[in-house]
């Protein structure tokens, strides 16, 4: 059922539908990866690597309400079930307990490399079937990168 009509063609939806959704997936779980280090973070750099996730998941966040709205808007219903994040996202698994602060800083600079990589691609994909949702895409991506330039400043 469609309620909501794309103003794009079949073809530039197609496209923008899987990059707006790929995103959404990777963002999700970027947040649950990035919360998932916040709770089990040790050692002498604790406070300044908790703070620093819960930024990341923040962004995250609402980065992910915003791809899934803005794939709302062109009659793409958006996809964020557990299930869907399982087996969608870029990002490699996180093991489970305690991990020391500069195991946790690496943890997330490869998790934010990876989802930067995917978003980069689509990006280019979305270069003419929308300029709207690059956009989007390019601001988050930018945002993505200041993170992870800031976590690998935390064990330069």
């Amino acid at each position: 059922m469609y309620v909501v009509k794309s103003p794009l063609s079949d073809a530039d939806l197609k496209t923008v539908a899987e990059a707006l959704q790929g995103a959404l997936v990777d963002l999700i779980d970027l947040s649950l990866v990035a919360k998932q280090i916040h709770w089990n973070v040790v050692g002498p750099r604790f406070r300044t690597v908790h703070l620093q996730l819960d930024e990341v998941v923040t962004s995250a966040r609402g980065h992910s309400d915003t791809v899934a709205e803005r794939a709302s808007a062109l009659g793409v219903p958006p996809d964020g079930r557990a299930s869907t994040v399982a087996v969608g996202s870029g990002i490699a698994a996180t093991a489970g307990g305690w991990i020391r602060d500069a195991e946790a800083v690496e943890a997330l600079v490869d998790a934010l490399g990876a989802v930067i990589r995917r978003m980069r691609e689509r990006v280019a994909a979305t270069t003419t079937a929308d300029p709207v949702s690059q956009d989007i895409l390019i601001g988050i991506t930018g945002d993505l990168e200041k993170h992870r330039w800031m976590f690998q400043a935390e064990n330069g």
